[in-house]
């Protein structure tokens, strides 16, 4: 396996931050990728990082709204105390689907955020199952995934 070092693509804010950051790039080994692909360049690196935080801002403003959106719906669901069936069933149907909302989101915010924790400690593109490489090309077109495609493979046939 080779591959480029993940602290390389933080950009420098501060000279304290700026040491924390080297002091993380001396510890992270390179990221791994598959024997056919090319070693991650630091541009890649960057651009995916940047594409990840986007995701967590879109995600954090998807959540505050839909979160915003249930509160309110359960809210208003009290207040029709004469409502029929089917009323209520539209209610419990509209609440659902917020909750469904919400909760992917949640999860959508929550896997994002772990990918640039294993990016930062270099355990980005390392397949949690088996330790190998998760592939370069399998985290561009999707860079929250943790797992090679054979161990992708093994999970979804349980």
């Amino acid at each position: 396996m080779h591959g480029v070092s993940a602290g390389t693509t933080e950009p420098t804010a501060t000279a304290g931050a700026a040491t924390g950051r080297a002091a993380r790039a001396a510890a992270v080994r390179e990221l791994p990728v598959r024997d056919s692909e090319e070693a991650w360049t630091p541009e890649e690196l960057a651009q995916v990082r940047s594409e990840l935080m986007s995701e967590v801002d879109r995600l954090t403003r998807q959540l505050d709204d839909a979160t915003s959106s249930f509160s309110a719906l359960v809210r208003s669901s009290g207040e029709g105390s004469g409502d029929d069936q089917v009323d209520h069933g539209a209610t419990t149907a509209g609440r659902e689907h917020e909750m469904t909302i919400v909760n992917n989101a949640r999860d959508l915010l929550e896997q994002t955020q772990r990918a640039l924790v294993r990016m930062s400690s270099g355990a980005y593109g390392v397949c949690e199952s088996c330790s190998g490489a998760v592939g370069k090309a399998r985290l561009q077109a999707f860079p929250r995934v943790t797992l090679c495609m054979p161990c992708k493979s093994r999970a979804e046939r349980r």
